[in-house]
């Protein structure tokens, strides 16, 4: 059985109800520890006590009502005011409702986010009842029952599709409209960055994007499939008619609490049309580079370097490492009355106020290329290019940050020192890339751990030998040493302390809430700008950067797993190459 109490929430319970002597609690507690197994689930396992009773006094422990709600029949409109993904993940029913207010029963009284979440969706003021996780399984079964019928509903409408006016008035249809909107709401909710919707064989299965990972979050049935699509295509402003062809969209979604827009790219697949939603959240609130967590030197040389009138800084990393965040906290300091800034970018993430912010749209010849050429006569003082992808970019960027702009841009390179002879190899002459290149900043983004459920822990000798195999750790330890993350690197990374999240009901149990960056910085020497005139490798630009005291992507991940930010797994993760 699914235990739903922390042993120490049973230990209070338990304390509370005087259910059974101290001393008999006690030995149940250490028979638990020795099994290996939650309180909780031993206590039921033992026949000690019974759910019911159980829940029963957790009721009065968390001063709240208990409901059996099991043999319940609930009123549809009731019940379905709180979505079924949400009340099937966060063990909650909705069973009664006033015009002022919702009753809930829940097995997790405290889960106060997720309150304050049906308040606002239900807008009534929800009323907390405690009930057990039978009671909450039998009345999940009601939500399917419902559902069948209006996908048979559905189901019966689908034979009648011939065209374009079907499809339209099918994406109009209520239990599709209530399916889309719970899909986009959850999502905002659960702070996902895409939306998948996959077709299958017999389902469509739907995916979160949630702090850069995927997770199913729920299967659909294959009869629905028709009119999501439909809905999403009215929704994006596309062609409901269009199944053969690639097609891209965007709409918003704006409440008083959250405004976001979603970017919407359909591609035709063997299973029928694959829709992917990435989210933008236009209230995002611009963050400092504090916040994105460089460390200390790393802070200053890009302080310095951005407040330089011209050259270029550059930010580097695979898709989805967080470059184009970097770039707008950076424009954000620089975004003051007395400059011009001009942007190109393809799509426009973030809507910044003063900045004259343009998209690119190759269909009409307007590239980053074109788009340049023209900003140049815009009198810019500062210009911010989505990425270099070419020769021409790369050429009109750097004569631009020679001529007296202050560039910022993105490129697709592994780590900061390769940057340099990349920019050589895309035709750009050495002697301009070692004039003009101010700094460059690779990047990755990993999972934080839940601060709910962090736990510390030692490295056991397998794990070392695992990170031995891929990292030289002598290096590592030596640059921590050097930022006073640890006191002695002769100790050796056996005599150090690390971080997990054990998993709660507050991450998921994934044991992670959040993102940050993990960051290497390069400053563009009078050292490394000789380097790149001789055309020196990879190898003597990074012997170079180390001798300046550059701290590598992974050294720095390693700094922030031992402060307890991040997990060496998730370093591992994400450097792989």
């Amino acid at each position: 059985m699914r235990t739903m109490f922390t042993d120490q929430q049973i230990k209070k319970i338990f304390e509370k109800s005087k259910m059974l002597p101290a001393d008999e609690f006690n030995k149940i507690i250490k028979d638990a520890k020795t099994a290996e197994k939650k309180i909780e689930g031993y206590l039921y396992e033992k026949k000690i006590i019974s759910p019911a009773t159980l829940y029963e006094n957790a009721a009065s422990y968390f001063n709240t009502p208990f409901i059996n709600l099991k043999g319940q029949i609930i009123r549809k409109d009731i019940l379905t005011a709180i979505p079924e993904p949400i009340a099937s993940t966060h063990k909650l029913i909705a069973f009664e409702s006033s015009g002022k207010e919702i009753k809930i029963a829940t097995t997790d009284p405290e889960n106060l986010e997720i309150f304050e979440f049906i308040k606002k969706k239900t807008k009534l003021k929800p009323i907390i009842y405690l009930t057990s996780p039978e009671s909450i399984s039998d009345i999940l079964k009601q939500y399917h029952k419902s559902l069948k019928a209006e996908f048979k509903d559905l189901t019966d409408k689908e034979t009648e599709i011939s065209g374009d006016e079907n499809l339209e008035k099918l994406a109009k249809d209520l239990p599709i409209v209530r399916i889309v909107d719970t899909l986009l709401e959850y999502a905002i909710f659960e702070n996902a960055s895409d939306i998948h919707i996959e077709p299958e064989e017999k389902e469509i299965t739907v995916r979160y994007r949630i702090d850069g990972i995927l997770i199913n979050v729920m299967t659909l049935p294959k009869n629905v499939q028709s009119g999501i699509i439909a809905r999403i295509k009215i929704l994006a402003n596309l062609k409901v008619d269009e199944h053969r062809l690639p097609q891209d969209g965007r709409f918003k979604i704006a409440s008083k609490d959250y405004k976001v827009s979603f970017r919407v790219s359909i591609i035709p697949t063997y299973g029928g049309e694959k829709i992917v939603m990435r989210l933008l959240s236009e209230k995002a609130q611009i963050l400092n580079l504090e916040q994105l967590g460089f460390q200390p030197k790393s802070l200053d040389i890009i302080k310095r370097n951005i407040s330089k009138p011209h050259g270029m800084i550059l930010v580097t990393g695979p898709t989805g490492s967080g470059k184009t965040t970097t770039l707008y906290t950076i424009l954000n300091i620089l975004n003051t009355p007395k400059v011009n800034i001009i942007t190109i970018e393809d799509p426009i993430e973030y809507r910044m106020a003063h900045v004259n912010q343009s998209q690119v749209n190759p269909k009409i010849g307007y590239t980053f290329s074109a788009g340049l050429r023209a900003f140049l006569r815009q009198d810019p003082d500062i210009i911010m290019v989505g990425e270099i992808r070419d020769q021409e970019t790369a050429e009109i960027a750097i004569h631009a940050a020679m001529t007296g702009h202050l560039v910022l841009s993105t490129l697709h390179t592994n780590d900061a020192p390769t940057t340099l002879p990349r920019l050589v190899e895309m035709g750009v002459p050495s002697f301009l890339v070692a004039s003009t290149t101010n700094v460059i900043v690779a990047q990755r983004l990993v999972r934080k751990i839940c601060s709910n459920c962090i736990q510390s822990y030692m490295l056991g000798k397998q794990a070392i030998e695992e990170i031995k195999k891929q990292l030289n750790i002598e290096n590592i330890m030596q640059a921590m040493e050097k930022t006073k993350a640890i006191a002695d690197a002769g100790k050796g990374i056996e005599s150090l302390l690390f971080y997990k999240g054990k998993g709660c009901k507050q991450c998921g149990n994934s044991g992670y809430k959040g993102r940050i960056g993990i960051y290497e910085t390069l400053e563009i020497t009078e050292e490394i700008s000789e380097l790149i005139l001789k055309n020196a490798s990879r190898a003597e630009l990074i012997k170079q950067a180390k001798r300046q005291g550059m701290l590598s992507i992974v050294e720095d991940g390693f700094i922030k797993a031992k402060n307890g930010i991040t997990t060496i797994e998730e370093i591992m993760r994400v450097t792989k190459e």
